[in-house]
């Protein structure tokens, strides 16, 4: 039998160092929100693959559509033959977008790809090259992905100089001590201090940051941004890739504000486990690039796209939106006693819309002083008994909880049993 440490030494000497990996407990099969190593210890898994896996592991429908897609054919080019399946999964999306007016949508593969795009598009549509980002936002870890990207280390360290023209102002977090008024006055001095808003082609805000710790973009922060949007005819990017399909309770997160976008990044759980990404967008913004300006030799591939089109049918046939709600009730409300005891690790800020749930380690209670140190014991003390969980956030102090929203009760509970437990090993 392989083990665990014989594959992590293969994996040192194989991969290089800058592809980090949380833990060196290597999957041999999945199902549904759990997971098997390859010594066959069994896992319950709060990772869904870092929110691509709302549907969960293998889900039967989609593996359904990809087997029958494989016996059809598996790569064209959709700019040298096109395909039924893109025309079908744009229709869909399109016909949810979350905007007023007709829409359109491309196909990529990666996230990265999609808010790479996004710019592209909107300079297109505008004419007009800078781009305003928020601090603790995660765009992706390609050029101007990374530049928009609000985190220095691990994602820009070593890897300068970034692509001008990006400007980053303040992500409003209350524990972080920054409000939304100060977010715009932030906003207010860039466009006075470095970049006229006639320069600005579009700003790009995640609904809910998510490798920035599972903090919601405040609504009067979004609304303010239309407003400041439509004053100076800039574009209005949601960086959805992590929030979308179902996760936050909704198709798309910024369904729970009322604020609508320009354009909209996808890509994650639109295909449930398998490499597809997208831009959904005002028809009018879509048609600014020339024909032959967008695309990519594996953009919209067949495979992923039938995948695609099997997840939106699953999230719809199972109800994954209410789904997504019963269980962030359920998780946050096991938080909330958790986080009554005194024998494990101060938590505070238990959060998120649907079941985009996270939560803070701080270092005692009442005040919040992070406690990034604590939060490795606990996420190691939880692989130890058999539980995939991931943190995140600027101090890197948030526990996030990305379970499939296909998971039953019965493990949802045991895996927070198994958190539980960690707190409290974690706790010394």
């Amino acid at each position: 039998m392989t083990t665990n440490a014989e594959l992590a030494a293969r994996r040192q000497l194989a991969i290089p160092k800058g592809l980090g990996t949380a833990y060196t407990v290597f999957t041999e099969r999945a199902e549904n929100a759990e997971m098997w190593d390859v010594e066959g210890r069994r896992y319950v898994d709060f990772a869904g693959g870092i929110a691509v896996l709302n549907v969960g592991h293998r889900h039967p429908k989609v593996i359904a559509a990809v087997k029958a897609q494989l016996d059809a054919y598996t790569h064209t080019c959709f700019q040298v033959t096109p395909y039924e399946p893109y025309v079908a999964l744009a229709e869909k999306l399109n016909a949810i977008a979350p905007f007023k007016g007709p829409a359109k949508t491309i196909f990529f593969t990666t996230g990265a790809e999609a808010t790479e795009n996004a710019v592209k598009i909107a300079r297109a549509a505008t004419g007009r090259s800078a781009i305003v980002a928020f601090a603790g936002g995660f765009h992706g870890r390609t050029m101007m992905a990374m530049a928009m990207t609000g985190k220095v280390a691990p994602y820009k360290k070593k890897f300068g100089p970034m692509p001008n023209e990006v400007y980053h102002v303040p992500f409003p977090v209350a524990d972080h001590g920054t409000t939304t008024a100060d977010s715009l006055k932030a906003l207010e001095f860039l466009f006075r201090a470095d970049v006229e808003p006639s320069r600005v082609a579009a700003i790009i805000v995640e609904p809910v940051q998510g490798e920035g710790g599972f903090y919601e973009a405040p609504k009067d922060l979004l609304v303010a941004l239309r407003t400041i949007c439509d004053e100076h005819g800039i574009i209005l990017v949601a960086d959805e890739v992590q929030t979308g399909f179902a996760r936050t309770g909704k198709i798309f997160a910024m369904e729970n504000t009322g604020v609508e976008p320009d354009l909209v990044t996808v890509a994650k759980s639109l295909a449930g486990g398998f490499p597809l990404s997208g831009v959904v967008g005002k028809a009018a913004v879509m048609d600014a690039a020339d024909a032959g300006g967008l695309g990519g030799t594996y953009a919209g591939s067949p495979i992923a796209l039938a995948a695609a089109l099997a997840t939106l049918d699953v999230i719809e046939s199972e109800g994954l939106c209410a789904r997504a709600d019963a269980i962030g009730e359920r998780v946050k409300a096991r938080l909330k006693q958790i986080a009554m005891r005194n024998d494990i690790v101060p938590i505070t800020g238990i959060r998120g819309p649907g079941a985009m749930i996270g939560f803070d380690i701080v270092k005692n209670r009442g005040t919040y002083e992070p406690d990034a140190d604590a939060t490795k014991r606990v996420t190691q003390a939880a692989i130890e008994d058999g539980l995939i969980l991931l943190s995140c956030g600027v101090y890197s102090n948030v526990i996030r909880i990305l379970v499939p929203l296909t998971v039953s009760d019965e493990v949802l509970d045991e895996g927070l049993a198994k958190l539980e437990a960690a707190l409290v090993k974690a706790k010394g």
